[in-house]
């Protein structure tokens, strides 16, 4: 069961990830570096990317109790608390903004919905909760940060803002900051959520307890 949600994971991810860029590519009009650039300035798709590169890993691996990744304490409740944020803010910010139809559709609700979903099934059963410490906290959120800050310096070179509610030019500092905090108090929560869970969980083992 383990390999198979992992592969499953993976898969989803590849599909979702690539199909994602080759349909920008097809209804964008400027040259592949620039479609690469905007592409990786989602913090989506770079999530996604990553769940799906560790996953990857993860499904290869002979033995995954010693894998590379899930083996470091913490690493796959990080993971997973970054995809969670990602379903998190489109169910409640994004969702209303546009209506995909077809095939874009299916990407979206594979990278905003169902991914995060079989993500937080995997940790639930499968992350080493008992080795779960509130000092790997810090540390959890030093992605989302370098994240903000790398999109608003572009911005500020680009112009070009992923999401509306970072666009400067539309709304101002003083408000993309507001923003920028909400989101970070967002993923502060969504950690210690994860992390005092796990803590509950691990102390009810004969509930929780995972496959090999």
């Amino acid at each position: 069961m383990r390999r198979f949600l992992c592969n499953t994971i993976a898969l989803f991810g590849l599909f979702a990830v690539v199909t994602q860029f080759i349909l920008m590519v097809l209804a964008s009009e400027g040259s592949m570096v620039q479609n690469l650039l905007r592409f990786f300035s989602f913090f989506t798709i770079l999530t996604n990317a990553l769940v799906t590169f560790c996953f990857w890993r993860e499904s290869i691996s002979n033995n995954p109790n010693s894998n590379f990744f899930f083996a470091r304490p913490g690493w796959l409740t990080a993971i997973t608390i970054y995809i969670t944020m990602v379903g998190f803010v489109y169910q409640v910010t994004l969702r209303g903004v546009w209506e995909p139809q077809g095939l874009q559709m299916v990407v979206d609700e594979l990278l905003h919905s169902i991914i995060p979903i079989l993500v937080v099934i995997y940790w639930a059963r499968y992350e080493r909760k008992d080795k779960i410490r509130w000092s790997q906290l810090p540390w959890m959120l030093i992605y989302p940060l370098l994240y903000l800050i790398y999109i608003l310096v572009r911005g500020e070179f680009s112009d070009f803002y992923p999401y509306y509610f970072i666009d400067v030019n539309r709304l101002g500092w003083a408000k993309v900051l507001q923003h920028a905090l909400l989101l970070i108090l967002t993923f502060l929560v969504l950690a210690l959520g994860f992390i005092g869970f796990g803590k509950l969980m691990a102390k009810k083992p004969m509930y929780f307890k995972g496959e090999v």
